[in-house]
């Protein structure tokens, strides 16, 4: 086996989600994650937690959800029951076909979204990791060879996440002093309102509520939006790649869309529910180590120069005690580039100007 994968799984075993002997473990293995799981297996069992694998494929979901009838159960007890006797949930992504969900209608999805918010808040509940298991489907959607993409994923993954955490803390103190930020380049000039809220440095450790690996941002939770904004950064969402994205916000919602390529499933989301078409998060890149987009989120959000914004879902670390944020059943994150032509500012003050930082070298 690769070294690196050995090393990956120590880093999420320790690092990440930080478990310890006795704890109850979920692992839900994707199809291309075999050798991934057998390492993170070895590594709970060297650290004396108990282990209950399930099998994470999209295929199987798409087969399930085509053959449903569309009226879901809510929240079945043995899933619910699962997640909420654990201390953490580990996901191993890497499947074989990555449109795999492209053809399933999206009124079935936001039903099965639905039907399973107590699951997903259970699970949310438990010190939780989402990874990923470099495959040559998504070397493929990423447009690289399968060994540059083995590269790609370790630099990003393989870290000094202690060092990170010092750089990327100047953000965080910022945002965390800040009121309001304002986001300009292309075809975006964007309001939004953080005040009293508390930013999170996403560590790639559940120590500070960050909870994927890699990471590498700084994230916050916005109460208020007004402006425009246009993601140009592509990506896939259920399945179906979108492109060119752009959101006009009044009173903090989305009153206008349109989309060079996918506007079809940017309008399901955002007839989802309520809380759709409102803000969960604003979140800022940090993360060298990503050079450039791959379709997919959980590496293109948090590469450094990129500012991403999630419609729905709210996460707590970011919240007052006595305040709910932004409820949804959703949460999906667009992005959009600031290495050129754009200006990210806290409270009137330039922090970031064309994806450089003011307390970078080459800022001006």
């Amino acid at each position: 086996m690769d070294d690196r994968i050995e090393e990956h799984a120590e880093v999420l075993v320790d690092w990440s989600a930080r478990i310890e002997a006795g704890d109850d473990v979920v692992v839900s293995v994707s199809e291309g994650a075999h050798d991934l799981a057998v390492a993170v297996a070895r590594a709970l069992g060297e650290r004396g937690a108990n282990l209950v694998s399930t099998y994470g494929s999209a295929e199987v979901s798409r087969a399930y959800l085509d053959g449903h009838d569309g009226e879901f159960d809510a929240d079945p007890d043995h899933e619910l029951a699962l997640y909420e006797n654990a201390d953490a949930v580990l996901s191993l992504g890497g499947g074989r076909n990555t449109s795999a969900m492209a053809d399933v209608p999206g009124d079935r999805l936001e039903a099965a979204s639905k039907a399973t918010t107590e699951i997903r808040e259970a699970r949310m509940d438990t010190d939780w990791v989402s990874t990923v298991h470099p495959t040559r489907s998504l070397a493929q959607q990423a447009g690289m060879s399968y060994e540059a993409y083995q590269e790609f994923v370790y630099d990003a993954v393989l870290r000094d996440w202690a060092s990170l955490a010092e750089e990327m803390a100047e953000m965080k103190e910022r945002l965390d002093e800040g009121d309001e930020v304002r986001v300009v380049s292309e075809g975006t000039d964007l309001t939004l309102s953080i005040e009293n809220r508390t930013a999170v440095n996403s560590t790639a450790s559940v120590d500070d509520d960050s909870h994927n690996l890699p990471s590498g941002e700084v994230f916050t939770a916005p109460h208020a939006a007004a402006g425009e904004v246009t993601f140009d950064v592509p990506m896939t969402v259920r399945g179906r790649q979108v492109r060119d994205v752009w959101l006009r916000f009044e009173d903090g919602a989305v009153v206008d869309f349109d989309a060079a390529g996918g506007s079809e499933v940017i309008g399901e989301v955002l007839d989802t529910d309520a809380g759709s078409r409102r803000l969960g998060e604003l979140g800022i890149g940090m993360n060298r180590g990503i050079d450039r987009p791959t379709d997919s989120i959980l590496f293109d959000e948090k590469m450094a120069g990129t500012v991403h914004l999630a419609l729905g879902r709210a996460y707590d670390a970011c919240l007052p005690e006595d305040e709910t944020g932004n409820e949804s059943a959703v949460h999906v994150d667009l992005i959009t580039d600031m290495s050129e032509g754009s200006r990210l500012e806290i409270d009137g003050r330039v922090v970031q100007r064309d994806g450089v930082f003011a307390w970078e070298d080459g800022f001006e």
